[in-house]
């Protein structure tokens, strides 16, 4: 009897294994689908932050990571020398500017996530774990949807720069640009971007290798420059999930029988949030500070060529007017993005502050309704991502941006005129 009981008892422990190994390589799967198209573009370039290294997997990212630096500063170069060149030019100075800000901006953005890879690697290892833990059902749902909106961020980026790339490198070869073209910045045959170099680039094969190096150049700028944004919104969507399940669990912490435990588990994992919240506002606050100087030369810059073109009579050809539309999209796309991020996240922690006042803490013990005074106190104080640890990202900082440049549009033409 006691044998067929332990033999049962067996069975049942295995088929109870194997159950809950099944439950995991599955969660595996999720969170492997959830950062994938993220963290493909961060690993090709090694900026993917890993916790668990070699010293050979350090050594390797590292000299993939200078190596890319040092393609794109050697593109940069020239773009200087040529803006040197024609800097009494207004037009074609906002000409050189949208491309060589560009790359600046994206050798910055390498350098700081290159300094802050080890900082960020825990973020990863939290994100992980939340998806290889047991959760409810409604929890599960509530990750898989913020997962899947990231990836919908990530994929309409990287095929807007793709469209844009395309453009840039692909008809010049048939003869056309979407650059703005003068005997002073072509006087040859067309290159993707306005550049000036020591050696004639108009005879074979200068012209052939110096055309494939910017194609190359533009290629590994663009990966770092949308791959770093999107991990942005990898982060902030999942840590709003991760906020919404709070959220729900505070709701109803007045119905559940082990109120202490599980006031305890809300407690720990806030804390966990908050502290995953400081490191990225860590991370991405000189870049969106960088950014936002960015998207404001840019902007003043298009609005003036628009503005002066229109004005002067002047027609832009099909392919120029479908650049500009594709670059104007992504920048007003990413700069709206990260402030309507941050406008979201503000928005989920001040959630977390209603769900533990809309208790029934009056119904409650004495002693347990006491416990959440604690709670109460730390979710009041806003939290706000930012630029530079000056602005708040929040859409209303990005409406008094663009109602400043507009200023500044107006002041450029006024002077022109």
């Amino acid at each position: 009897m006691n044998v067929s009981l332990e033999i049962a008892f067996n069975m049942k422990t295995s088929i109870y294994s194997t159950y809950q190994g099944i439950v995991i390589v599955e969660y595996v799967k999720n969170f492997q689908w959830a950062v994938k198209l993220h963290r493909y573009s961060l690993e090709f370039i090694g900026l993917w932050p890993k916790s668990k290294q070699t010293s050979w997997e350090k050594r390797m990212c590292n000299l993939r990571i200078l190596f890319i630096l040092s393609i794109i500063i050697f593109l940069i170069l020239p773009c200087v020398h040529s803006l040197i060149r024609i800097h009494s030019d207004i037009i074609l100075l906002m000409d050189n500017l949208q491309y060589t800000l560009g790359m600046i901006i994206s050798v910055l953005k390498i350098i700081i996530f290159w300094w802050k890879k080890t900082v960020v690697s825990p973020i990863i290892d939290m994100i992980a774990n939340d998806w290889t833990k047991t959760n409810t059902f409604n929890e599960r749902i509530i990750m898989i949807e913020r997962a899947r909106t990231a990836r919908i961020i990530v994929t309409i980026a990287y095929v807007v720069m793709g469209v844009g790339t395309l453009s840039t490198n692909g008809l010049p070869i048939f003869g056309y640009s979407t650059r703005y073209i003068t005997n002073i910045t072509d006087p040859g045959r067309l290159l993707p971007f306005q550049t000036y170099y020591i050696y004639d680039v108009t005879k074979s094969p200068q012209y052939e290798i110096t055309f494939s190096y910017q194609v190359i150049a533009m290629i590994l700028c663009i990966i770092p420059y949308t791959g770093i944004d999107n991990f942005f919104s990898l982060l902030i969507f999942h840590i709003s999930g991760q906020l919404d399940i709070l959220n729900n669990r505070l709701k109803h912490l007045s119905d559940i029988a082990n109120y202490n435990d599980i006031l305890r588990s809300v407690v720990k994992d806030h804390m966990r949030l908050l502290r995953a919240i400081a490191i990225i506002e860590d991370t991405y606050n000189i870049l969106f500070l960088a950014l936002f100087m960015l998207f404001g030369v840019l902007f003043i810059c298009y609005g003036f060529l628009l503005t002066n073109m229109f004005e002067d009579g002047f027609h832009l050809s099909l392919s120029q007017l479908a650049y500009l539309i594709t670059v104007v999209v992504n920048i007003f796309g990413h700069m709206c993005m990260y402030c309507a991020l941050g406008e979201f996240l503000t928005a989920q922690c001040d959630q977390i502050h209603f769900a533990v006042y809309s208790n029934k803490w009056y119904n409650m013990d004495p002693k347990n309704a006491r416990s959440l005074i604690l709670l109460l106190i730390r979710t009041n104080k806003p939290l706000h991502l930012s630029a530079g640890k000056v602005f708040p990202l929040t859409m209303a900082t990005f409406c008094d941006l663009l109602k400043t440049l507009a200023g500044y549009i107006s002041v450029l033409l006024t002077i022109k005129n």
